[in-house]
């Protein structure tokens, strides 16, 4: 039996708030990199960040990954089907629909496809430079690489950082229409609770943008650091 659009539009926003709460997991554990900078503890053995990865790397975790990777898909199935449908009906590109016409004026709700095309094509990127090389060579029963030196491999040089940075960028601006979108969804939106849920999505949205792109600038001074100080 085929799905109403509702019923789309709730699956879409349940696997995207389960993802978000990935996102917030995985900033956590890479800001520990950051974290060891100032604690003296960057690259040691028994350094916060290592003691992360090593978390991520658990058996119970690890059976995690199918159901992650299963989320992704759902997400983003349901978002070409909810965009082929939108194109369909108002005969080209638009939005999703929301109640809000001042949700529905904002850029990042005109352009949410968009957007996540750009961050499904650098995740793959991403997926490759850190995932492929820990979590997988563990998987297939290899040594997993140093995770600092990863991180500094890969930012070292100034134009990816720039890449991670632009991808940072696009996916919070992802987010923070898909944050206010998914509780709208769900029913738990309403007047008094529209402009909380707004700025709580930016305060969120904020911290793991952020989050995220020191944990890349700390890796490039550190791989560029020339002081014995570093």
């Amino acid at each position: 039996m085929a799905l109403s659009s509702i019923t789309k539009k709730l699956i879409m926003s349940i696997s995207g708030l389960f993802l978000i709460v990935f996102l917030l997991l995985h900033m956590t554990i890479n800001f520990f990199s950051v974290i060891d900078s100032f604690t003296g503890k960057y690259g040691a053995a028994d350094g916060l960040f290592q003691a992360g990865c090593d978390f991520m790397a658990l058996p119970i975790v690890t059976i995690m990954v199918p159901v992650l990777a299963a989320g992704f898909l759902v997400h983003i199935v349901y978002a070409i089907i909810l965009t082929a449908g939108n194109m369909k009906a108002r005969g080209g590109y638009n939005r999703y629909e929301v109640a809000s016409k001042a949700k529905a004026e904002s850029w990042a709700s005109k352009n949410m496809f968009v957007l996540g095309i750009i961050v499904l094509g650098l995740l793959a990127f991403h997926l490759n430079h850190f995932w492929a090389k820990m979590q997988l060579n563990e998987f297939m029963g290899e040594h997993a690489e140093n995770p600092y030196a990863l991180l500094e491999a890969t930012f070292q040089n100034w134009w990816m950082l720039l890449i991670y940075i632009v991808w940072f960028c696009a996916l919070g601006f992802h987010l923070c229409h898909g944050f206010w979108s998914a509780f709208q969804t769900i029913g738990f939106s309403n007047k008094i609770w529209e402009k909380r849920l707004t700025y709580i999505g930016y305060a969120f949205v904020a911290i793991i943008v952020l989050g995220f792109i020191a944990v890349a600038v700390n890796a490039f001074v550190q791989a560029n650091c020339c002081c014995g100080c570093c």
